[in-house]
Formats: C-alpha cells, structure tokens, sequence
C-alpha cells in the first residue's frame, strides 16, 4: 500500500510538473494563446480572413509570405474542426475570402459595358466567388475523410498525413476548376511562386506543372504550422520534398535544352512588340480607327533593314482582313486597302501578327441573302506581300464576356455580354501551330487561353513559340500582372518563350524558363525591339501535361492514407 501511495504521488507530482511547465511556455507566447482561442472560438470568421489575406501573395502585391502564414492559419483550423459539414464550411468560407479578394479586378469590366450597371460587377465578384469556393471545400473535405478525423490533439504524424492530403486534394480540384463548366483557373495557387526567392520552385512546374507546385505551397505552410507547434522533427521533414522541388528546378534551369544550333527552336530572330496604350473606352469609339491605327503605325516604323515578326494586341483594328464579306453591309473600307495599309509599314520579309476578327454568314432564305450569325475572335498573320499566311481563332471563350449563356433567358432581364457587338463569338478548333514561313511555327492562345495549364501547345506540331495577343484594358490594376505570372508558369512548362501585345499592358517577351526579358509598364505606349528568345526541348510536362501532377496528387494520396495507417 506505501509503494503504491509513494507512486501515485510521484504521478502526481510529475503530471502537475508538466502543467507547470505547459503554462509557462503559454505566458511566454500570450500572441499564440490569443491565435489558438480565437481559431476555436470563432472558427468561421478567421477561415474568410485567412483566404482573403491569402489573395495578397498573388501579383500585383506579391507578399507571399502572408500567403503561407493564412494557409497555415486555415489548416490549423480544419485540424479543429468537429465533423464533416464544418470541415466544408470552413473550406468553402476561406474559398470565398480568397476568390473575392484575388478577382477584384473582375468589377471593373462592368464599368465599361453601358447597359448594365457598373456595381453589377461587384455582385459578379462574389456570384462567380461563391462558386470557385467549393473547390478548397471538396479538398479540404477530402483531406479531411481520407484522414479519418484530425484534432488538435491527435499526434503530430496524423495531422501530417491530412497536410499530405489537402495538398493532394488541392491538385486534384485545380485541374477540375480548369474544365468544369468550361473552366476557370485564374490564379492558381502556384502563381505565388513566380516572385522572390520562391522563383526556383516555380522552376519545377517543368516536372509538375502548376497544379503540381501549387501543392508545394501548402508543404511550406504545413512546415510552417509545425514549427509553429514546436514540432520540430515534424516541420523539417516537411521541408525535405520542398527542398527536391527547388533542386529539380535547379538542375532544369542549368541543362542547355536548346537542340542543335541550326535548329529552328534555336534560331533567333528580330522582334517587335507594340504597346498603343489604346484604352477600352477608346477602342470601340466611333471615329477613332485612323487615330488608333496611327498609333499602331508610329510605333512600328522600321529601325533595321532586318527581316522581323511584328506583334500587334488582339482586335488591334477593327477592319475585315478577309475577302468575301457581303459588301454593302459589312465593309466600312475594302479589306484590300486595309492590307496595303498595314504593309505600308513593312519591309521585304517582315510578317505582321495581329488581332481581328471574322464574321460568320448564314443564308436565312429570306431573299435579303447571307446575314452575319456570329463572330471569331482572330489572330491572323500577314506578309509583306498582303497575303494571309493563316488565321487562329479563339477556342476557350469567356462566358458572360465573348458569349452569353443561357441568351434568350439571361437578354430577356437585361443582361449582355461585355465585349461590344450584337451577336455571340464562336470558338476555334482549339491549340494549333500556324507556320509562318522563315520565322518557324507560331503557336497561339489569345487573351485568358494563356491560363489553361496543359491546353496551349498542339502537342503533335509543337511551334517554337507561343503569341499571346491579350486586351487586359478592363482588366483593372490587378488582373494584367496576375495574367502575366500565369503566362509565365506556361514558359517553364512548356520550355517555350511567350511573346505578349496588349493595348495598354502589361506587353513582355518571356523567355523558356519564364523570366521575363523586356516589358512595358501599364499604361505606357511603347515598343519592344529584341531578339526572339530561343525554346527548349520539349519538358516533361510539354510530353505529358496535366498526368505529371495528377500523379503527383496520387503519390501525396497515398503517402497520407500510409501516414494514416502508422498514426493508428
């Protein structure tokens, strides 16, 4: 009986030796104290505050390390979270914070479009917000089930194993957002990685991808959350496939990919890229075409007797560059005059690449004869002789943008599509390679088609480099430096250098492991005069696309349910 007292006061002294030793790490963090109650107190309000902080590591702001801190902050509280349905709200609310915060330029679209009133456009914000947030939702939800419940005080390794998994999730529901409903991947979690000393991560997506990266965000947080705890063996280990990522972006970066030096990827050509800084209320304006085209015309007088590629925004000019059109009603001046105009600019072996766009005709049998029924939006190439060499039209159209789903329902109350024009846009056969003679093979993506990881290379005729003609004039401050990361991430996977014209910015030449090499500002007209950066071999993502990182998620999947099974 005294052995048995003897030890129970030894339990004793040793359990209130711990509680001792526990309050005294909680006086000297009174801020973590603070964190921890208001994450159990008030669950929901910090899972919207953490993703809309999480938005600011996106450009144009860059403070990507608020973006780590707010995910950990999110995952600490999924960690806490009771059951299945507060596992989906707090993943959708935290969703909500970060799309509405990130889209925020989508509202200044509205105020160019005259039928409909601009605060419509902050209500788009939060519909199309409310929306893309079950996609953190079903990843978290998914962590959350394939660990089988996570809680504050479960062992580090379990909470490891739902880290694995969210970030696995994560992949999985970013491919999903890229073509369910059509798609829309704006600002995909790996974006944060194109800034600071976070670029050589980003480098990796040669292997990955962006989805694959994006999970390499959560990996640093998780990292992040541990050492919080002072989990330390934890939080390092963690570190270690981070640290592979880096390498393997190294590495890539320093193997001179380019093939032989004759080799058409690696023959450098002379360049010009046009910024007009043509604003969207001016583009349409009736009586504005000679004005613009003017400026177009300033800035792309020759400066060499070099044979170039000239690079023109999309819809650079509102002229028909196609024979055929019914006259009387759809040429303000005759396509071949227009022609002569633009090769008034250029010299023997220059080819001009430009934004227009191309009519549809239908015969109603009505006796009026072939009306137009539609639109494309066109990228056409011209040589200095007025001929066409070719012409892409646009595939991934932006819906509420280019077309109006649901017309007759959605026109019916008052609502249009935001580009002018009386009829719908079409859309192309989708990614193709257009040969432009001695200047290689030319692949296009016009606009927003740059977001669509894995969809902008025709991968049986691989070109040599991509051309994003973009119109990023109503696409507020932040959307044309979010659109430029995002066209950077499709340089390094695909190993091929981006050149991009835009009205009014940001226009840039992007070489094959997406720096980029010359730009002009927002807001500025200028031009670009370079060389054509040279493309890589094809990367391992340009030969498999989008199965790299959904193996990826795979692997992460089953290391989780593997941590899992050792937690029990």
């Amino acid at each position: 009986m005294s052995v048995f007292m003897d030890g129970l006061i030894e339990m004793n002294a040793t359990v209130l030796q711990l509680a001792i030793e526990r309050d005294a790490r909680t006086r000297q963090k009174p801020g973590v104290d603070k964190i921890s109650q208001l994450v159990r107190t008030h669950p929901y309000w910090v899972s919207l505050f953490g993703g809309a902080v999480s938005a600011t590591g996106f450009a144009p702001l860059h403070l990507w390390p608020l973006t780590l801190l707010a995910l950990a902050l999110w995952m600490s509280v999924l960690q806490q979270s009771p059951g299945k349905k507060a596992v989906f709200i707090v993943g959708w609310l935290f969703g909500l914070g970060h799309f509405v915060v990130g889209l925020n330029w989508i509202a200044k679209a509205f105020t160019f479009q005259a039928a409909m009133p601009g605060w419509l456009g902050y209500v788009a914000v939060v519909l199309l917000s409310l929306y893309l947030a079950v996609y953190p939702a079903l990843a978290a939800l998914g962590a959350w089930l394939l660990s089988r419940k996570i809680a504050l005080d479960a062992n580090g390794f379990r909470r490891l194993g739902f880290i694995i998994a969210l970030a696995g999730f994560w992949i999985i529901t970013e491919w999903m957002r890229s073509w369910v409903f059509s798609g829309f991947i704006w600002n995909p979690l790996g974006s944060v990685l194109t800034s600071g000393p976070l670029q050589v991560l980003a480098l990796s997506s040669r292997v990955f991808g962006t989805y694959g990266i994006s999970s390499v965000v959560f990996l640093l947080s998780g990292a992040l959350l541990f050492l919080f705890k002072q989990q330390w063996r934890i939080g390092v280990l963690m570190l270690v496939p981070v640290a592979i990522f880096a390498l393997i972006g190294i590495f890539t970066s320093e193997v001179k990919l380019c093939g032989p030096p004759k080799s058409k990827g690696c023959e450098q050509h002379q360049i010009t890229v046009v910024q007009p800084n043509i604003g969207q209320q001016d583009k349409w304006q009736a009586g504005y075409e000679e004005q613009n085209l003017q400026k177009l015309a300033d800035l792309t007088l020759r400066k060499d007797d070099k044979p170039r590629i000239l690079f023109w925004p999309e819809a650079a000019i509102p002229d028909y560059l196609e024979t055929g059109y019914p006259r009387r009603y759809y040429y303000s001046r005759p396509p071949e005059f227009v022609r002569q105009q633009l090769t008034s600019l250029m010299k023997p072996g220059d080819v001009l690449v430009l934004g227009g766009l191309k009519l549809e005709f239908a015969d109603k049998n009505d006796g009026v004869g072939p009306r137009a029924v539609g639109a494309r939006n066109s990228v056409f190439a011209m040589d200095a002789q007025r001929e066409l060499l070719g012409r892409y039209d646009k595939s991934h159209l932006v819906p509420y943008g280019e077309y109006l789903p649901m017309r007759p329902l959605l026109s019916a109350i008052g609502l249009s599509r935001l580009a002018p024009g009386d009829f719908d846009f079409w859309p192309g056969p989708g990614a193709q390679s257009m040969d432009i003679g001695s200047f290689g093979k030319m692949g296009i993506q016009v606009c927003y088609e740059i977001i669509f990881s894995g969809q902008v290379v025709d991968r049986e005729n691989r070109p040599d480099f991509i051309f994003n003609p973009s119109n990023d004039a109503w696409f507020g401050a932040w959307g044309p430096p979010q659109h430029l990361a995002q066209a950077r991430l499709r340089a390094i996977e695909e190993g091929l250098p981006i050149i991009r014209s835009t009205p009014t910015g940001i226009s840039a030449v992007i070489d094959a492991d997406g720096y980029v090499r010359n730009n002009i500002p927002m807001g500025q007209a200028g031009r670009i005069d370079t060389m054509l950066p040279p493309a890589h071999a094809p990367t391992l993502f340009a030969r498999y696309g989008n199965i790299m990182p959904l193996g990826f998620a795979l692997l992460l999947l089953i290391c989780a349910i593997a941590i899992r099974q050792r937690a029990r």
